[in-house]
């Protein structure tokens, strides 16, 4: 009898360590698969924010272009034209193209303002001031219509 009690205390102790074992490996597994979720949603964080990077690359290459695009069609040739109206229109032009570019509004403020049009004049320095606020010429023909009104 002793016998037989004593190898169903062994199956015992085998089947508590089998759980026990089988216990600590689930927790351990638990613990990998958090691990790995943890992982993939940091690629894909990651990604995203390549993706975005890429997308920004994108828009500043068109921006570029437009730019390029801008000068060579508009800005350059306002640059030669002596006809108001015609310098008004091209830089018109190219502003709707490449609206970022702070001496093309400055450009086109000094036309209005020979022109006459002074609302139309600070308009746009105050259009260059915005890109570039230390566009120093820009501030003062600003100032000098501001204290002319």
């Amino acid at each position: 009898m002793a016998t037989a009690l004593n190898g169903k205390l062994k199956l015992i102790s085998v089947t508590l360590l089998m759980l026990l074992f089988s216990a600590c490996m689930s927790e351990v597994l638990e613990r990998q698969a958090e691990q790995i979720r943890q992982q993939n949603e940091e690629i894909a964080k990651q990604r995203k924010e390549l993706e975005d990077l890429a997308a920004g690359k994108q828009v500043q290459d068109q921006k570029q272009q437009d730019c390029t695009r801008a000068f060579r069609d508009y800005f350059d040739k306002a640059q030669l034209s002596t006809n108001r109206e015609e310098v008004i229109s091209l830089y018109t032009k190219g502003l709707e193209i490449c609206p970022d570019d702070d001496v093309a509004h400055y450009e086109l403020g000094r036309a209005f303002a020979d022109a006459g049009r002074r609302a139309d004049a600070e308009t746009q320095y105050e259009a260059a001031l915005k890109v570039n606020p230390g566009f120093a010429e820009a501030r003062r023909q600003l100032d000098s219509i501001r204290s002319n009104r």
